[in-house]
C-alpha cells in the first residue's frame, strides 16, 4: 500500500508527533540566542560570534539529520531504543549555560574556542533536538504507512520562529540568563521523556516489517538521482548563505545583539513555514520576478551606509531569495521513503552555506566581498532553474548583478593602501591629499581615526579626537587644572592610536585592543604610538575582560572607544561594565564614552549607568565648521564625559562644550542580561 492508498487517520493520531516536533523546534531555536548572548561579551561583542555560532548550529543540525537517516537502517525498534538511551544520557549535561572558565584569556584564537565551548555545553542536547523532525516523521510513516505530513516541517519552523521572536519580546525582558538556562533545561527534560515515549509507542504500533532492519519497502519509491540530491543541497546552501551574508552586513554596521540576529533568521524560517505548509504560498512566477528585481537592487546598495534604506531592502531581498530557494525545495520533495535523505541534504546545504560565510570567507577574502559573491551566485542559480524565454531575463539579471557587484568592489578598494581581515572585521587604510594630506583607518565601512601627514601636523589629533571633541576638552581642562602632573590613561579600543597624541612626557597610556590586525596596522601605517610623549602599552584581548583580570589601575582618564564598523559592543555599556570602569578609575577621574552613532542614542544609557555609581554625565557634541585646511579632518562627534568630580565638568574647556543629557522616560538600566536596543534606536 502506498501513501496515496492509505486510509485517512484520525486527527489525534498525529498529535504526539506534532507536539514533540513543536517542542523540540521551540527549544532548538530558543537556546541559540540564550547561549550566544552569554558568550558574546567574552569574545568582544563581535558580529562574527553569531556567525560562528551559526556554523555550530548548522553543523549539529546536519549531524542530527544524518543520524536520523543512517540509523533508519536499524529498524524502528532498535532506533527508538538507541534514541531513548541518548536522551537519558543528555539529561546529565543540564543545565546548559557555559561556565565562566570558558572566557578567553588575551588573544586566544576565537573560532575554535567558541565551537569547542558550544560542543561541550549544548552539543548532545542540541544534536538530539536537531534529529527530532526527520526522525519523528519517519516513525510516523513506518507506523501508519500514511501520507507523511510534510506540513510537520512547516510546524517545526513555526515553533522555531515563535522561540526566536519570543526571545527579545518576552523571555529576554522578563528573565535573567540563569533563569532562562534553568527554564530551558526543565523544558528539555520534559521533551526527552515525551520523545522517548513517542518512540516506544511508534515501535509497538508499527507493522512487523517496519521494525526490522533494512530499507522501507515502498513500491512507489524510485532510486534517487544524484543530480536531484545535489539540487536540494544547492538550494539549501544558497538560502543559508543569503541569511548569514545579510545578517553580517546589518549587524556589523548597527550592533551585534540578538534583536538584529532574530529578524533575518525569523524571515528565513518563515519561508520554510510558508513553502512547506501548502503550495499556494509559493507563487513561482511572482517570486521569480521579485527576485529578478531584488538581486540587482541589493547589488546597487551593497556599499551604502544608508542602512535605513539598505537594511529593509536586504531583509526583503533575503526573504524573496529564500522563498524561491525553499519553494523550489518544497516542489522537489521526494517520496516518503526518502524523507530522511531529503532532510539530510537540506541540512548539508545549510551547513555548507554557514561554513562558507562564517569561516571560509574570513580566512580567504581580504574584505567584505561575500555578500556580493552570494548575490551573483543567487542570480546564476535563478538562470539555471529557468528555461526558455525567462532564462534570457535571468541571464540579464546575472550580468547586471555582476557589473554592480564589481563596481561596488572597486569602490570598496579604490585608493586603499592596505586591507587586512581577522575574526573581528576588516581594517583598511587610505591616503587623501586634499585639503591636507591625511591617512585614514576604516573598520568595516566606518572611519576609525587617522593621522595628518607631514612633520608639521603628524602628531595633531584629528577626526573624532579633535580639540573640540569630548576627549580634546577633557585633556585641555586637565592641562589647566592639573598642569604638569603625570597622568595615567586607559583606552578600550586602539584604532589608529589617535589618543596617543594627547600623551605627554611622564604620562602612561594603556590601550586595550582585541584585534591583532588593528594593532599591526596602527604600528605599521601610523606613527601616533611611536611619536607620543607618553609611555605606551598595548594589552591584547577584550578590554572589559582584561580589566576584570587586572588589579585596579587607578586611571586619571579612561576612554571607551571600541567599535566594530558602526556597531556598538553592547557589553561595554552595561551595569557590570560600568562597575569595572569605576573600579579602575581614581576618585576624581574622568571617563569619556564615544557616543557618535548614526542609529543608536547612547547618551541616556550612559547617564543612567553613571548615576548608579555616583557619577555625573554631560554630553559634548562638537560640529567643526567647514574648512579648507587641516581642520577639514575634524569630525562631528558626540561624546559623553563622566566623572564624580562635578567641578571638573563645569570648568575650563569642558564647561564651554558640555550640555545636559535629556532623560529617556522608561529607559531601564542596561545589564549583561537585559538591554533593549529597540528602545534607543534613533
Amino acid at each position: 500500500m502506498t501513501a496515496s492508498d492509505a486510509p485517512a487517520l484520525p486527527r489525534h493520531a498525529i498529535l504526539p508527533y506534532a507536539g514533540t516536533i513543536f517542542l523540540s523546534a521551540f527549544l532548538l531555536f530558543l537556546v541559540q540566542p540564550v547561549v550566544a548572548k552569554q558568550i558574546l561579551p567574552w569574545f568582544g561583542g563581535s558580529a562574527a560570534v553569531w556567525t560562528t555560532c551559526m556554523v555550530f548550529f548548522q553543523s549539529i543540525l546536519l549531524a542530527g539529520y544524518a543520524y536520523a537517516d543512517f540509523t533508519s537502517k536499524l529498524g524502528l525498534r532498535r532506533q527508538a531504543a538507541l534514541h531513548a538511551g541518548l536522551l537519558a544520557l543528555s539529561l546529565a549535561l543540564l543545565p546548559i549555560l557555559p561556565d565562566a572558565s570558558w572566557k578567553p584569556a588575551g588573544d586566544a584564537e576565537p573560532i575554535g574556542r567558541i565551537l569547542l565551548l558550544l560542543t561541550v555545553t549544548i552539543g548532545l542536547p542540541y544534536f538530539l533536538l536537531s534529529s527530532t523532525t526527520p526522525l519523528l516523521q519517519a516513525w510516523y510513516w513506518q507506523r501508519f504507512r500514511s501520507a507523511v505530513p510534510y506540513r510537520l516541517f512547516a510546524l517545526s519552523n513555526f515553533a522555531s520562529m515563535l522561540a526566536l521572536l519570543g526571545f527579545p519580546v518576552l523571555f529576554e525582558p522578563a528573565l535573567s540568563l540563569p533563569q532562562l538556562g534553568v527554564g530551558w533545561s526543565v523544558l528539555y527534560a520534559v521533551f526527552a521523556v515525551v520523545c522517548a515515549i513517542t518512540g516506544f509507542v511508534s515501535a509497538r504500533g508499527a507493522p512487523a516489517h517496519s521494525t526490522a532492519a533494512g530499507p522501507s519497502p515502498s513500491a512507489a519509491a524510485a532510486r534517487l538521482p544524484l543530480n536531484r540530491q545535489m539540487l536540494w543541497l544547492a538550494l539549501s546552501a544558497m538560502g543559508s548563505m543569503m541569511l548569514l551574508a545579510v545578517t553580517n552586513h546589518v549587524t556589523q554596521n548597527i550592533a551585534s545583539v540578538p534583536f538584529l540576529w532574530v529578524i533575518p533568521l525569523a524571515l528565513y524560517l518563515l519561508t520554510f513555514i510558508l513553502c512547506f505548509d501548502h503550495p499556494r504560498w509559493y507563487k513561482r512566477t511572482l517570486f521569480l520576478v521579485l527576485l529578478a528585481a531584488a538581486v540587482p537592487a541589493m547589488a546597487w546598495f551593497i556599499g551604502s551606509l544608508n542602512l535605513r534604506v539598505a537594511a529593509p531592502l536586504y531583509f526583503a531581498g533575503m526573504f524573496v531569495a529564500c522563498m524561491v530557494c525553499h519553494g523550489e525545495l518544497a516542489a522537489l520533495k521526494p517520496d516518503p521513503s526518502h524523507l530522511t535523505r531529503f532532510y539530510l541534504m537540506i541540512s548539508v546545504g545549510g551547513a555548507i552555506g554557514a561554513v562558507l560565510i562564517a569561516i571560509v570567507a574570513p580566512l580567504t577574502l581580504p574584505g567584505y566581498f561575500e555578500l556580493g559573491i552570494v548575490l551573483v551566485l543567487l542570480a546564476g542559480l535563478l538562470a539555471v532553474r529557468l528555461q526558455g524565454a525567462p532564462s534570457v531575463l535571468a541571464i540579464a539579471v546575472t550580468a547586471a548583478s555582476l557589473v554592480l557587484v564589481v563596481r561596488g568592489g572597486m569602490d570598496y578598494t579604490d585608493g586603499i593602501r592596505i586591507m587586512q581581515r581577522d575574526f573581528y572585521g576588516v581594517v583598511r587604510t587610505r591616503d587623501w591629499q586634499d585639503p591636507a594630506p591625511y591617512r585614514t583607518m576604516y573598520h568595516g565601512a566606518i572611519m576609525h581615526g587617522g593621522q595628518l601627514l607631514g612633520p608639521k601636523y603628524k602628531n595633531v589629533p584629528a577626526d573624532y579626537f579633535s580639540p573640540g571633541s569630548g576627549y580634546g576638552r577633557v585633556f585641555a581642562t586637565l592641562n589647566e587644572t592639573a598642569a604638569g602632573q603625570p597622568r595615567s590613561i586607559g583606552v578600550i579600543g586602539l584604532g589608529a592610536g589617535v589618543l596617543a597624541a594627547y600623551g605627554r612626557p611622564g604620562d602612561s597610556m594603556v590601550f586595550y585592543e582585541i584585534s591583532p590586525r588593528v594593532v599591526d596596522i596602527a604600528r605599521s601605517e601610523f606613527s601616533l604610538l611611536s611619536d607620543s610623549g607618553a609611555k605606551i602599552e598595548v594589552v591584547m584581548g577584550d578590554g572589559r575582560l582584561s580589566l576584570e583580570r587586572e588589579a585596579p589601575r587607578r586611571y586619571d582618564v579612561m576612554g571607551i572607544d571600541a567599535f566594530s564598523g558602526d556597531s556598538i559592543p553592547m557589553h561595554l555599556i552595561t551595569r557590570e561594565a560600568m562597575a569595572q570602569y569605576a573600579r579602575h578609575l581614581k576618585e576624581d577621574g574622568v571617563i569619556v564614552f564615544q557616543a557618535t552613532n548614526r542609529f543608536v542614542n547612547l547618551p541616556p544609557v550612559i547617564k543612567k549607568l553613571a548615576s548608579e555609581v555616583g557619577m555625573h554625565a554631560v554630553l559634548v557634541s562638537d560640529t567643526p565648521p567647514n574648512a579648507d585646511d587641516y581642520t577639514y579632518w575634524y569630525s562631528s562627534t558626540d561624546q559623553v564625559v563622566v566623572s564624580r568630580n562635578k567641578a571638573l565638568l563645569s570648568s575650563g574647556a569642558l564647561a564651554k562644550g558640555a550640555i545636559q543629557i535629556a532623560d529617556l522616560p522608561g529607559l531601564p538600566t542596561f545589564t549583561d542580561a537585559h538591554h533593549n536596543l529597540v528602545r534607543i534606536l534613533k
